[in-house]
């Protein structure tokens, strides 16, 4: 429809025209929309439980190193470390410094 023709049609027109055309947008996405959910599923079920393989459990490690300055922020030792170490580190302090020492009776 060119825009002269819309531009003198009445407004009631206009507003159902809109109308329409909204409740066909709403039905053609809630059609893609499925098709969509359909196509994931399809990919989920290619790509699940059969060829993955379970995550084994890893045990809860006990922290090894202690921010000396706040007390509370302990690493296990595990990963890349934590700022407040690299800080120190770069400050001259040695990893030795933050271990937290076990006492064995």
């Amino acid at each position: 429809m060119k825009q002269s023709k819309l531009g003198a049609m009445p407004l009631e027109d206009l507003w159902n025209l809109h109308e329409t055309v909204i409740a066909i947008l709403e039905s053609k996405l809630t059609t893609q929309k499925r098709e969509l959910e359909k196509r994931l599923d399809q990919l989920g079920q290619l790509g699940g439980s059969a060829n993955t393989v379970p995550k084994r459990p890893y045990p809860k490690v006990q922290p090894k190193f202690q921010n000396p300055g706040r007390p509370f922020e302990k690493w296990s030792g595990r990963g890349k470390h934590p700022r407040w170490m690299g800080e120190l580190l770069k400050a001259g302090r040695t990893v030795d410094d933050f271990r937290i020492s076990t006492v064995i009776s």
